[in-house]
Formats: structure tokens, C-alpha cells, sequence
């Protein structure tokens, strides 16, 4: 099987923050996949206007905690750290994006 292949079959999610530009926001939402064991896959960012965002892919296979309660240590975070984090199954954004 080609990569390609393997990368489609697996589980994935979609983790997206948007916040005020600070020094470490994608060290702080790397490593907190790293401690629940999701693997980047792909990340995007851009600051527009001071503004941070960004769009990263993470594989949930072999995560330690169930997706939901994830999302929702994501979303605390988010408010701690005066931002706004969503993390959600990829067939969830897909589905949602269809034309």
C-alpha cells in the first residue's frame, strides 16, 4: 500500500485556532496533542492584521482520551489562553463542507 493510501484510511481530526498573535500558540496546541498521543500531520497558519490562524490535522488513531473529551480540554485552553480552539472529526468537517 502506498502512503497515500495509509493516510487516507486512518482516523483523523481537525483542530483549528483563532486568537490574537502570541509567541508559542502552535508549541502550546502541538504539544498538547503530543500528551494524548495524536500525531500532526499538517498544519497551516497565516497572522493577518495581528490576528493568528490556523488549521492543523491530526491523526486520532492511537490518541489516549475519547475525541470529545479532548475538544473540550482544547476549548478550555482556548479560554484560558484568550482563544478560540475547535477540534473535530474529520468526516464531521467534510460533511459540513460539501458543496
Amino acid at each position: 500500500m502506498c502512503n497515500k493510501t495509509i493516510r487516507r484510511m486512518m482516523m483523523k481530526a481537525v483542530i483549528s485556532v483563532i486568537g490574537k498573535d502570541k509567541v508559542g500558540i502552535l508549541a502550546m496546541i502541538a504539544n498538547e496533542c503530543a500528551n494524548y498521543n495524536l500525531n500532526v500531520l499538517d498544519v497551516t497558519q497565516t497572522i493577518v492584521d495581528s490576528m493568528f490562524t490556523m488549521t492543523m490535522i491530526v491523526a486520532i488513531d492511537e490518541m489516549s482520551i475519547p475525541l470529545n473529551e479532548f475538544a473540550e480540554r482544547m476549548e478550555n485552553l482556548g479560554k484560558e489562553k484568550n482563544l478560540v480552539i475547535r477540534c473535530m472529526h474529520q468526516d464531521i468537517f467534510n460533511s459540513m463542507h460539501k458543496i
